[in-house]
This record gives C-alpha cells, structure tokens and sequence, in this order.
C-alpha cells in the first residue's frame, strides 16, 4: 500500500466513478441494461442490439461524448436519463471512501471532485449518496469542453481553480486519464486496483494503487 507525502499535498483531486463510488453501477449500466433495453425498446434481438452499440462505443470511448447522456440520447434515440434511474439502486459507496473524504478536508486539505462524468450522472448519484459537502467544487469535464484524457482539460482546470500539480494528489480509476495528469505535473497519482466491486482486482501498471482508503490517511 503506498504511503502519502501528505505535507506535500494541499489539494486533493479525486474522480468520481471506480474511485468514490463503485463501478458495478456503470458496467452493469453500459454492458446489461443499456443493452437489453436497446433491443427491447428497438425490437431487435439482445445480440443483434451488442453488434450495434459496440462500434458506436469503440468509436467514441476516451472522447467527452463517450460521458454525454445529450449524445446517447440522441444517437441511441432512447431516453438515456430515465434509463439509468432504473438501475439507481445499484448506485454506492466504496468502502471506507467517505471516512477518507471527512479526514482529509478535516485536515484542511483542498478537496475537488473532478469528473467526466455528465451533470445530469453527477446530480443522479449525489441525489443517492451525499458527497457533496466534503468537496469545495464538484467539476464536470463537460463544464470546460475536454475530457480529462485532454491536456486542455488540465489547463482548464488549473485556471479555474489555481491548483498547484506540483502539490496536488489525483486518484482515478482510469489509467489514460492518470498519464494525461502526470503529462502536466500533477506530482501525486494513484490508481484503484478494485473499481467494481463485483470484478477482481486489475493490473494498475506503471500506478500505485488506492486498496484501502483507511490506509491512506497514515501520517495525515
């Protein structure tokens, strides 16, 4: 488990998706229910909706339209929004992510949520699990038009809220993502080894990895 330079660190940059929040709620989303409601709501058969969305999702993976529900709904003509309430119920906490997010704004730590997930996702989970309070801005990659795999997206991000990378931790469950942010300086990075609770744990690569958020706070 990797120890903190926590003196080093003034502002806490956080993802929001497979590092708050547990990922099974998206991949069951994307891969099941999108999916079979697709072919239900098209009249096609489930495998004959797959060959269908599976360029459409190669196509746009990595991009800000691969987070906007504007663009599924329109090129899926499907009412995305609506759909992903019916699986609202899945939407949770990783362990321990909450007693992190308390110790680290106790501390004084700068705390801001970065996302490429949409407002409309955004206001979905905060609706269902309040983490609004620990953070001192909650930002969408959409609110500046790239999304964090962008360097315009870091850009953005540090006109906006003046963060120092030098002296900023970001964790994320994205590997691309992490590249994008150590590209700019963002000094400290770490990666989630376990983003869906319902899958194993993944190769983080060239990343430490967050495991246990209680381990984290040593030495804060």
């Amino acid at each position: 488990m990797p120890s903190l330079a926590w003196r080093d660190i003034d502002t806490v940059l956080l993802d929001m998706d497979g590092t708050l929040l547990d990922l099974h709620y998206d991949n069951h989303f994307w891969l099941e229910h999108l999916p079979q409601r697709y072919a239900e709501l098209h009249g096609v058969s489930r495998a004959m909706a797959e060959l269908e969305l599976q360029p459409l999702f190669e196509r746009n993976a990595g991009s800000l339209n691969w987070y906007c529900l504007d663009f599924w709904s329109a090129e899926l003509q499907l009412p995305v929004r609506e759909l992903k309430l019916e699986t609202a119920e899945l939407i949770a906490l990783r362990p321990d992510a909450d007693t992190f997010l308390q110790a680290i704004k106790a501390a004084g730590k700068r705390v801001i949520m970065i996302t490429n997930a949409h407002r409309d996702s955004l206001s979905l989970k905060l609706e269902r699990i309040e983490l609004a309070p620990y953070f001192e801005r909650l930002i969408s990659s959409h609110d500046y038009g790239y999304p964090k795999e962008s360097q315009q997206f870091w850009s953005a991000l540090q006109e906006d809220t003046a963060f120092d990378p030098a002296r900023s931790l970001f964790i994320d469950d994205t590997l691309a993502i992490l590249r994008s942010a150590r590209t700019f300086g963002v000094a400290h990075l770490l990666a989630v080894r376990q983003p869906d609770s319902r899958k194993g744990p993944r190769d983080t690569e060239e990343f430490a990895a967050q495991e246990d958020y209680r381990a984290l706070l040593e030495g804060l």
